[in-house]
């Protein structure tokens, strides 16, 4: 039995580790972000959300994307440059929890422009959007669900 431990302990690590969820795949299992998993791997994001991080992602829903007017998606899908930089501006560097981000009245993002947050009457709103669901801790980052996709300032 002793010889074993030591293969044991090794299978034990293992299944630990593909048991740990990055920001991507989190977004998959979810079932809620397809079109956001769409954009960024048009954008050829995905290394970069499965990378080590940490990020903060503003993650807008299926539901936020609809909200675009007709065609919007299809044009994006098709212009990575665009939607790249749309993507990287929900994303922070850094863990930002919900209880640091109500302290915040911004936050500078990967795409290089800052959000603009504040509370209002108990709702945490990042730009435009309203944060939905905060605290999703993924391996590499967090998730906050918006339900408006957020656009840069050209």
């Amino acid at each position: 039995m002793k010889r074993f431990l030591p293969l044991i302990a090794l299978l034990a690590l293992t299944s630990f580790a593909a048991s740990a969820a990055d920001i991507v795949d989190t977004a998959v299992a979810a079932g809620n972000f397809t079109t956001l998993v769409a954009a960024v791997k048009a954008a050829g994001l995905v290394d970069t959300l499965k990378g080590p991080g940490p990020f903060t992602v503003f993650a807008p829903t299926d539901e936020a994307f609809a909200k675009l007017p007709a065609g919007t998606v299809d044009a994006l899908l098709k212009d990575p440059d665009k939607l790249k930089k749309i993507l990287l501006y929900h994303v922070v560097s850094g863990k930002v929890m919900a209880a640091d981000v109500v302290k915040m009245k911004r936050a500078k993002t990967v795409e290089g422009a800052f959000l603009k947050i504040h509370v209002m009457g108990g709702n945490v709103m990042v730009d435009n959007a309203n944060v939905v669901k905060t605290d999703i801790v993924c391996d590499n980052g967090v998730i906050h669900v918006i339900d408006t996709v957020l656009m840069p300032k050209p």
